[in-house]
């Protein structure tokens, strides 16, 4: 998994500064800290651009074990009325009827079934995606991003994951035919992971 930033000057692309490893072993119970982290999601629009967006609001905790994943787990819980797109109007309808409707299902699940791991960096996690009262599986790859002690004391650890889904799946199904043909939104969205987790015992 790449982590590239753009240089508008130039256009050449650009990793960013290699990141920090403090814990050949990051064992232990974390919680995630929203300040710090985002929960994306991506999709086209028109069949033209990708249209981008994120959850403001959420809550969620992880134990690991290296020495035995399958003795891991992670859970979190996103405020759906937290949607954030950059259009006002765009969120509004999110939140509505047409797609997440907040006001009968205000929250979005998820919680690990099974936790593996390939070699030292990757993380598989697999579990239940409740979103609309319907639970299905997903499964999400994450790379390990490092770990660092920052200025007040707290140890982090780092992750980065995605995973792209069939929004119908979760009953997500409104759209709108394009005169030119195709419709107005994609049904598969990618979703985005950026996780900066504080140790917590």
């Amino acid at each position: 998994m790449g982590i590239f930033n753009r240089n508008k000057d130039n256009g050449a692309e650009q990793a960013f500064d290699a990141p920090t490893t403090v814990l050949d072993d990051i064992s232990g119970s974390y919680t995630i800290d929203p300040s710090h982290s985002r929960l994306g999601f991506s999709a086209r629009h028109a069949m033209v651009t990708t249209v981008r967006g994120a959850f403001k609001d959420f809550a969620g905790a992880a134990t690991i074990d290296t020495a035995n994943p399958a003795a891991s787990s992670v859970n979190l819980t996103i405020q759906v009325a937290s949607v954030d797109t950059g259009s006002a109007d765009r969120d509004g309808h999110l939140q509505s009827a047409d797609f997440f409707d907040v006001s009968t299902y205000p929250t979005i699940t998820f919680t690990s079934t099974k936790v593996e791991r390939d070699g030292d960096a990757d993380w598989i996690v697999t579990g239940d995606l409740t979103i609309k009262g319907t639970t299905k599986p997903v499964t999400i790859e994450f790379e390990s991003t490092g770990s660092a002690r920052d200025p007040f004391g707290n140890l982090r650890v780092g992750f980065e994951g995605a995973v792209a889904v069939n929004r119908k799946d979760w009953d997500l199904t409104w759209n709108a035919a394009l005169e030119t043909g195709g419709v107005l939104v994609s049904e598969k969205v990618k979703l985005e992971f950026d996780i900066s987790a504080i140790q917590s015992a």
